[in-house]
């Protein structure tokens, strides 16, 4: 064109170079994913090995070498929920002309036992349930508030309180299991559900601060100033303001409190008998005929997982963002 410049082509050995960098670049993320389902792979295998544990018959546990491919079972189910009694051989026969036995009933049959009740684990992982949430909920609350005042005021010896705060994760639980067992007895909170609960929040409350600190310092403070300017007042601004933009943080730390409310075993051992001991402590303690029953361990541990497995799932919207300390940029 007249007066214009003339565009010329790319170079071909431009393009190549080019091409040859974007290749380099698919290739390095196509063996970076390689790698993390690797590693992925890796730290699975003991929760395939813990599922497929669970639909083994007593026979298949204990095979050596161990057996991948078998005939799956509800065995250990039903040793893990019910309460059975060995049958002699002349009631066992009698019980195997029985038409009016239900599935689960014939499994117990199929060992030579009798089903006679419930096992008490039903109960167990609903006193893990009830502890685990109730102190889950205290610790992300306190620690919300104590949270949002360390960032947004100045508070003499601040930097002090966050350091005592901090410190209390530092003692090793097994330290004070004997004097917090002694006091529990004396104040009538040992083998009780608020028992666990407070100490449970009380452990987890310096995780929750700090976490919720650091998620509350990156929402910008001309947010609430715009808030009181409109005529908020501190805590509306706080609810209206802050709390949505918290959302990441506030999942993130409800994550890691509910894990550790959920896995704690010395406190539930040592500060729980029967009322309110939960999960963890009774799993390892099923004892079966003649030995012990892993199929019935397994297939406990695997509906011990299921739940945090929900309340992950659950947020992990939340999760991916929390896990780089999100989220708001001035």
């Amino acid at each position: 064109m007249d007066g214009g410049e003339v565009s010329r082509p790319m170079p071909i050995v431009y393009a190549v170079r080019v091409d040859k960098i974007g290749r380099r670049a698919r290739l390095i993320r196509a063996l970076r994913a390689l790698l993390a389902i690797i590693i992925a792979c890796i730290f699975l295998i003991p929760v395939f090995w813990m599922g497929t544990t669970a639909f083994k018959s007593r026979a298949d546990v204990v095979s050596v070498p161990p057996k991948l491919f078998f005939k799956p079972t509800l065995e250990g189910f039903v040793n893990l929920l019910t309460e059975r009694s060995v049958l002699t051989q002349s009631l066992l026969e009698a019980a195997r002309r029985r038409t009016d036995l239900k599935w689960y009933e014939r499994i117990a049959l199929n060992q030579g036992q009798e089903i006679i009740g419930l096992s008490e684990y039903a109960h167990r992982l609903r006193n893990s349930l009830i502890i685990a949430t109730g102190s889950t909920v205290a610790a992300v609350l306190l620690g919300l508030l104590s949270g949002y005042a360390f960032s947004r005021f100045n508070i003499p010896g601040k930097a002090d309180l966050l350091f005592f705060i901090l410190s209390t994760r530092m003692l090793p639980a097994v330290v004070v299991t004997i004097p917090i067992f002694l006091m529990y007895r004396a104040l009538g909170l040992h083998d009780t559900h608020l028992g666990l609960i407070l100490l449970y929040t009380v452990f987890n409350l310096s995780l929750s601060v700090w976490l919720l600190k650091g998620f509350i310092d990156e929402i910008p403070r001309e947010y609430e100033e715009a808030a009181l300017v409109d005529g908020y007042t501190r805590f509306q601004a706080f609810v209206k303001v802050v709390l949505p933009q918290a959302l990441t943080g506030i999942a993130t730390t409800t994550v890691f409190c509910l894990i550790f409310a959920w896995n704690e075993y010395a406190f539930a051992l040592m500060l729980t008998t029967e009322k309110a001991r939960t999960a963890p402590p009774s799993i390892p303690a099923v004892l079966g005929r003649g030995g012990i029953e892993w199929a019935a361990i397994a297939a406990g541990s695997l509906g011990f997982l299921i739940p945090v497995m929900i309340v992950t799932f659950a947020l992990r919207r939340y999760l991916l963002r929390g896990v780089t300390f999100g989220a708001i940029r001035q």
